[in-house]
């Protein structure tokens, strides 16, 4: 993963369990091919959780990756046209279609699950993720 340039559509506050809370940008990561994550802090609650929002360019897809630790981790539609594949830790695939319908959704991944955003051939998918604590190196492992 690679830092890139600060853009321009950096967010100054973030809708999460129905209270705006106001958020600071840290840097931009290249995920994969197509793929971008902003990260931010939530000031006065640095180590509680942090914020991620993941830009996902059409017809591309993040990582597909395991949770191996944290105590919470949550995956939430932001804009676009995809869908989140969950698969658990015995093999069932929850499949979940995002669009402009899906303003509320949100799900909790939990530890020793499977994760992947995926865009729509025609459309650019902006997700947000919220770990509680904050992302660190190891919480996850990409699967190949």
């Amino acid at each position: 993963m690679t830092e890139t340039p600060q853009n321009l559509d950096l967010i100054k506050s973030f809708n999460f369990a129905g209270q705006e809370q106001a958020v600071s940008f840290v840097k931009t990561v290249q995920v994969a091919d197509g793929v971008e994550c902003d990260e931010y802090l939530v000031p006065g609650d640095i180590k509680s959780k942090d914020l991620g929002i993941i830009k996902i360019q059409p017809g591309k897809k993040t990582p597909l990756q395991r949770v191996l630790k944290g105590e919470r981790t949550i995956e939430g539609y932001v804009s676009g046209k995809g869908q989140l594949v969950i698969t658990k830790a015995g093999g069932e695939k929850n499949i979940y279609e995002v669009d402009s319908n899906s303003s509320q959704f949100s799900v909790t991944v939990n530890i020793g699950e499977l994760m992947q955003w995926q865009a729509d051939l025609d459309s650019r998918l902006i997700a947000a993720e919220v770990c509680f604590p904050p992302y660190e190196e190891g919480r996850y492992e990409n699967v190949f």
